[in-house]
C-alpha cells in the first residue's frame, strides 16, 4: 500500500485547511453546540454553510469538472474526508444525494437528468433522500411492495417508506418501486426519482430515542411520478441499485478512521478525568480498540491505494463496511465500561455526557444499516474469499 500523499494533495491539504479555519464560527466548534438548536435550525445552517462551501470550490472533489466538481483524484477525497472531521466541520446535510444519487447519475442517467439534478444537488438547492426501506422490507429489501402503476406517461405510486433518513427537509427521493405486476424479489423493480412536494406525498418524522428525528417515513397515495423519471431501464431498478450502493462501498474509510480515532481520544479523557484509567482490565480493552482502530487505518490506506491504481473493488467492500461497523461498536461499548453503573447519566461532576450517550446509542445501529455483518460476512465469504454457500 501507499502511505503517502502527492504534492498536489499535500497543497489541497493545506487550502482546503486555510479555508475552514476561516469559515466556522467559533461558535460552532463549542461542545454541544449543534444539540443546543432544533433540527429545522440546524438544518437551515448547515445547508446554508455547505452552499458556500460549493461555491468556494471544496464540493464534488473527486466528481468531474463537467459536472460541477473539482476533478481530483482520490487521494484528495480521503484528504477531504478526514479535513473535515478534524475541523469539526458540520456535517453533510445531503449525504445520500451525494454519496449516491450523483454518481449514478453521472454513470447511467439521461442528459436531461444530469443537468437537472447533479449541479442543483452540489449546491444543496434540492435535498434528496432515499426510499429503500420498507416496514416488510428491511435486510431483504428485494421484498419490497410500494407499487408503480403504469397510466399513460406516468407511473401511479401508492405504498410506504420508512427509515427514510432526512425525510421531513428532503425535496425528492430515489427509491424503489415494483413496477411489473406480480412480479416478485429483484424483478420488475424500477427506481424513480419523486418530488416529495406535490399532493400525494407524505413525509413523517420518527422520533429515535436519543431525542433526535433524523429519520422519517414516506407514504405515497397516488403520487404520479413521469416515466422520465426513471433512473436507468425500466424494471431493471435492482441492477440501478447495486450500482448506486457500489459508491459508497468503494469508499476508502479514512473519514471513518479519523473520527473514530478522536472518539477514542475523548473516551480516554473522560476515563483520566474520572480516575478510571488504572484499572488494568478497561486499559486492556482500551488497548484491544486501539489496535482495532489502526488496523482499520492501515486498510482504509490499502482501500485507497487499491482505487487510485483504479481496481474495482467489487464485493471487497463488505469487509470495509464490516470492519468500521464493528470496531465503531467496540470502540462505543469500552464506553459502557468505563462509565459503569454511570453511563445512565446526562452529568457526572462536570462531565456532560449527553454527547457521548448519543454516540454510543447510534452506535448499536451501525451494524445493522448499510448491510448488516451477517450480510456482510456472508457476502465476503462467498465472493471474496470464494467459500460455498
Amino acid at each position: 500500500m501507499d502511505l503517502t500523499y502527492t504534492a498536489a494533495e499535500e497543497e489541497f491539504r493545506s487550502e482546503l485547511r486555510s479555508w475552514l479555519h476561516a469559515h466556522i464560527p467559533d461558535e460552532w466548534r463549542r461542545p454541544g453546540f449543534w444539540g443546543s438548536l432544533d433540527d429545522d435550525e440546524s438544518f437551515r445552517l448547515r445547508r446554508d454553510w455547505e452552499r458556500d462551501k460549493a461555491l468556494a470550490g471544496f464540493a464534488g472533489i473527486q466528481w468531474p469538472t463537467e459536472f460541477g466538481g473539482r476533478g481530483g483524484t482520490p487521494g484528495m477525497k480521503a484528504i477531504y474526508d478526514a479535513e473535515m472531521v478534524l475541523a469539526n466541520a458540520p456535517s453533510t446535510v445531503n449525504p445520500l444525494g451525494l454519496t449516491f444519487l450523483a454518481p449514478t447519475v453521472m454513470a447511467i442517467g439521461t442528459d436531461a437528468q444530469r443537468k437537472e439534478i447533479i449541479g442543483p444537488m452540489l449546491r444543496n438547492e434540492v435535498i434528496w433522500c432515499q426510499g429503500f426501506s420498507e416496514p416488510g422490507a428491511g435486510s431483504d429489501l428485494a421484498a419490497l411492495s410500494t407499487k408503480g402503476v403504469r397510466d399513460g406517461d406516468d407511473f401511479v405510486v401508492n405504498g410506504q417508506k420508512v427509515w427514510t433518513t432526512n425525510a421531513v427537509h428532503g425535496d425528492k427521493i430515489f427509491t424503489l418501486v415494483r413496477t411489473t405486476p406480480g412480479s416478485q424479489k429483484h424483478r420488475g423493480i424500477s427506481m424513480l426519482l419523486i418530488d416529495m412536494h406535490q399532493a400525494g406525498v407524505d413525509a413523517r418524522p420518527l422520533k429515535q430515542m436519543s431525542g433526535a428525528s433524523e429519520f422519517g417515513e414516506v407514504f405515497f397515495d397516488d403520487a404520479r411520478v413521469p416515466a422520465t423519471d426513471v433512473l436507468g431501464e425500466i424494471d431493471e431498478g435492482w441492477r440501478t441499485a447495486m450500482l448506486l450502493l457500489s459508491f459508497e462501498r468503494g469508499a476508502s474509510g479514512m473519514a471513518q478512521y479519523t473520527e473514530f480515532r478522536r472518539q477514542y481520544d475523548e473516551i480516554v479523557a473522560v476515563a483520566k478525568k474520572l480516575g478510571r484509567d488504572t484499572d488494568p482490565v478497561l486499559r486492556g480493552k482500551l488497548a484491544r480498540v486501539l489496535t482495532e482502530l489502526e488496523c482499520l487505518r492501515l486498510h482504509a490506506l490499502h482501500i485507497l491505494t487499491q482505487t487510485e491504481q483504479g481496481r474495482d473493488l467489487g464485493f471487497e467492500a463488505s469487509m470495509t463496511k464490516l470492519q468500521w461497523s464493528e470496531t465503531f461498536q467496540d470502540l462505543w461499548e469500552v464506553y459502557d465500561d468505563v462509565l459503569g453503573e454511570d453511563v445512565t447519566l446526562e452529568q457526572l461532576e462536570d462531565l456532560d455526557l449527553r454527547p457521548f450517550n448519543a454516540q454510543a446509542m447510534w452506535s448499536r445501529s451501525v451494524t445493522i444499516w448499510g448491510g448488516s455483518s451477517q450480510v456482510q460476512r456472508n457476502v465476503t465469504a462467498e465472493r471474496v474469499l470464494g467459500l460455498p454457500r
